[in-house]
Parts: C-alpha cells; sequence; structure tokens
C-alpha cells in the first residue's frame, strides 16, 4: 500500500529531476494518476459489456511545464531515454517504445481541433511495467490531463477517457475498450466503479470496508507485452460471433456481443465455430457475473463476490484463453488459504496480475502463503502488495 510520505518523497526526486534535466521554472505543474484493478469483468469492454474496476494507489506522477514552440521533450525516471517529438505532424514510431502512450493522448487531442503547446515532461511511475495494472492507460489520462493544463483547455470530463482510447485504438493501433481509462479519470477513493461500456452510463458503488476486506494483487513477473496481436485477434474473432449472432437471432438491432442474452445466446450457440463460440460465451456470461457481482458488493455479500472472482478465471482460462501457466498458479496459490473470498487474472492477461479478495486480518499469512507455493511450481518470486482504492487521476499540490 502506497502512504502519503513515499508520494511526498516520488513527489521530491520527480521535482529534482525536472529542475536537472530542465532547469528552474516555478511554473511546473504536477499531476497524477493511479493504477487500477479489474474486480470483475474482463475482455467486455470492447464488446460493450459490463465492467467493475477500482483505482488503485499506485501511480504515474508527472511534472510538466509548457514551451513556446511545438515540442514536446518527455523524460521517464522508469526507462533510459529522452524522447522528443513535434506536434506537427505527430505520428507513431516504434523506437520511441514508452513514449508512444502519452504521444497518443497529445495526438487525439490534436486531432480533436485543440491546438497544444510544447511541453517538458517528466514522468514517474511506482506501477509495476507489465503487471496488468493499466500503467499504460494511466500515462494517457496523465498527459491528456497536463497538456489540457498547459495549454490553459478544458473538456468534459467524459471525453478524456473516449479521446484517450481514440489514441490507443488509432495511433498506437491496439483495438482496446474504454474501460481503463475511464476507471483513472472517474475513480474515488473506497468506491468500485460500475461501468457499462457502451452508454457510458455509471455509478458509484461503494467497497467493503477496508478494515474487514483486503485487496491484493500478485504480479507474476511475467509481463504482458499486451501481446498485441493475440489482444486484437480475440477482438476480431469477438465482431465475427456477432456477425454470425445477429444474423441466427434475428431480432430488432443488436450492437454489440452484450446485447445478447445468455438464453438467446444459448439456443444459437451451435451456429458458432470454434473458438469464435467459446470466446462470444465468456462475453456473455461474463457479463451476467458483473451484475451478479455488483449486487452482490452491493449487499456486502463478499462470499457470494468471491465465487464469481473464480467462475471468471475459469472462464477467462478455458473460454477465453487469455490466462498463462503462471496467472492459474498465481489464483491457485492464492485460493490455498481459507481467509481467500475469491481471486483471478485481472487485466487483459498473457501474463501481468491477479487479485484476490481475502479477510483482511489474515491477509499477510495469505500472502506469505501464496509466494511461497507460487515460487515453488513456478521458480518465479512474484511480488505482492494490499492495495487500497484510490481517487482518479489530478492535479497535485506542491
Amino acid at each position: 500500500m502506497a502512504s502519503a510520505d513515499a508520494l511526498t518523497t516520488r513527489i521530491s526526486a520527480l521535482k529534482q529531476e525536472y529542475h536537472r534535466l530542465f532547469g528552474d521554472n516555478e511554473t511546473v505543474m504536477l499531476f497524477n494518476a493511479p493504477g487500477r484493478i479489474n474486480i470483475i469483468g474482463e475482455h467486455t469492454d470492447y464488446n460493450g459489456g459490463y465492467v467493475l474496476p477500482a483505482a488503485i494507489d499506485i501511480s504515474i506522477i508527472a511534472a510538466a511545464a509548457r514551451r513556446n514552440d511545438r515540442q514536446l521533450h518527455l523524460k521517464s525516471q522508469n526507462f533510459p531515454d529522452k524522447v522528443t517529438a513535434s506536434l506537427d505532424g505527430l505520428s507513431f514510431d516504434e523506437q520511441r517504445t514508452w513514449a508512444n502512450f502519452p504521444l497518443s493522448a497529445a495526438w487525439a487531442l490534436e486531432k480533436h481541433g485543440i491546438r497544444l503547446p510544447g511541453a517538458d515532461i517528466v514522468f514517474q511511475g511506482d506501477i509495476p511495467l507489465g503487471s496488468g495494472l493499466s500503467s499504460s492507460a494511466a500515462i494517457e489520462v496523465l498527459m491528456m490531463k497536463t497538456m489540457l493544463a498547459l495549454a490553459g483547455s478544458t473538456i468534459e470530463d467524459g471525453l478524456i477517457p473516449v479521446y484517450c482510447r481514440e489514441g490507443e485504438n488509432g495511433f498506437i493501433g491496439v483495438k482496446s475498450g474504454i474501460m481503463d481509462q475511464f476507471i483513472i479519470t472517474f475513480g474515488r477513493e473506497g468506491n468500485a466503479l460500475f461501468l457499462n461500456c457502451e452508454t457510458l452510463e455509471h455509478r458509484l458503488i461503494p467497497f467493503c470496508n477496508a478494515d474487514a476486506v483486503a485487496i491484493i494483487v500478485g504480479n507474476t513477473k511475467v509481463k504482458r507485452e499486451l501481446a498485441k496481436s493475440a489482444y486484437n485477434q480475440r477482438v476480431e474473432e469477438c465482431a465475427e460471433g456477432l456477425k454470425i449472432l445477429q444474423e441466427k437471432i434475428g431480432r430488432g438491432v443488436i450492437r454489440s456481443l452484450s446485447g445478447i442474452s445468455r438464453e438467446e445466446f444459448d439456443r444459437a450457440r451451435s451456429s458458432l465455430p470454434d473458438p469464435v463460440g467459446r470466446r462470444c460465451e465468456h462475453v456473455i456470461y461474463e457479463n451476467g457475473r458483473v451484475l451478479d457481482a455488483t449486487d452482490a458488493l452491493e449487499k456486502g455479500d463478499v462470499k457470494t463476490l468471491g465465487k464469481l472472482l473464480i467462475a471468471s478465471h475459469t472462464s477467462l482460462k478455458e473460454l477465453y484463453e487469455v490466462s498463462c501457466k503462471e496467472l492459474d498458479c498465481m489464483v491457485e496459490a492464492f485460493l490455498q488459504s481459507d481467509d481467500v473470498y475469491g481471486a483471478r487474472m485481472t487485466g487483459a492477461g498473457f501474463g501481468g496480475s491477479a487479485i484476490a479478495l481475502a479477510k483482511a486480518e489474515g491477509a499477510a499469512d495469505v500472502i506469505e502463503n501464496a509466494r511461497k507455493i507460487y515460487h515453488e511450481k513456478t521458480g518465479i518470486c512474484g511480488e505482492f502488495y494490499i492495495c487500497r482504492i484510490a481517487d482518479g487521476a489530478g492535479r497535485l499540490k506542491g
């Protein structure tokens, strides 16, 4: 769990790095954007479905000041290289690696007619890279808020995740949904967020008392690399399934897989080839699990919520095929403890992290037991921490 003192130390080091690179500047502004977990609702967002994410208390911070030209000078304390790019004719460049994510946010703002100034920006993050906790979306939202402030411009908060997704889709080429950018924009301390990814209707759902229920993250230390081609393949398979189901069901307008009920799907299931049928089955049944999980959370029924997490992981493993040996081992390691209500992978998969909901009083023992079991099964020293639900992105004082 991140502490206020730890954030203060990070900010101090960030400001020192900014002044070392760009000199003293009294106009420097500071911003913060959190990572996120997704409690349940995986790979439903780009299928117009439901999700139940929460922002957490690890983040990326930025120190930034406006330039008098159209040059962006970007440095991350997490990477060795410093990147320079012009806002005029900005385009994707594989050589920029990490910097393409913040640049995609600037590209999206310019695409929507917001003329941006150049900027000197230094980033620093404590979100483990490739952990499935959404460092990429965090730096996108962070960059968008930073550039809007430097430009003296404002847009509706609801447009921030929309524009960030456009940047990731159009600039980077990942066919992502909107969940990550949305929760990083709208997260609130102590609350999960129920989101309908088709309509963007959303509401905060108070999470269980943190003194009673702990959220434990287990990082497999297997980097996701977002598995761009496999991710995009899943998107295409779902689109293929939707087209077949639209014709087979033959009723009204069906805009997404999430507009199809479980009963309708079960009747039309035999018309879908493999693996398309399994992909669609996961999405449609996962949507139902999100609704059930939201109901359980509102009732404080952690036992039911835990069972739903387990069912979600099984579906992601067997039907959607986005888990991996290490994620399965991490989930199994968590479930060996009687104090764990449920566990599952979180994020896009192909590596990254799993989460567990556990009795807070037994959380330390859960972590030590899972650490031992995971290492015995994989030979990897996993990374574990208890996280708290935090606020979304915003400007920092200091």
